[in-house]
């Protein structure tokens, strides 16, 4: 999927070296991600150390934790506390701003 609509300045930050497409911006006490999933794309069960929030701003987001499944579109933000396994997928182009927050980072 060609990265959608971010601005050349995004485009042009490091790309993160993971399981999805994403260019990295580090911030202290946090990383920020601008990701793109092309349709049929799934991230298996994970956790992180990071507290993390996102917000979709193309395409939908199926998050999956534990037994419960929720889709979030456009504009919608979530939120995935540091050690709670989740899974993820996409059946559409989707793009997304994700927030990786230190654990330890006072809220």
């Amino acid at each position: 999927m060609p990265h959608p609509d971010f601005p050349d300045r995004i485009r042009a930050l490091p790309k993160f070296d993971g399981p999805f497409d994403a260019f990295r911006l580090a911030a202290q006490g946090c990383e920020v991600y601008f990701a793109s999933y092309p349709a049929g794309t799934t991230i298996d069960s994970h956790h992180h150390e990071t507290d993390n929030y996102g917000v979709i701003t193309q395409g939908e987001l199926i998050l999956a934790i534990g037994d419960e499944e929720q889709r979030i579109g456009v504009g919608q933000w979530y939120h995935v506390a540091a050690q709670v396994s989740h899974a993820a997928r996409f059946e559409q182009d989707t793009a997304e701003i994700e927030f990786w927050f230190d654990a330890d980072v006072s809220r």
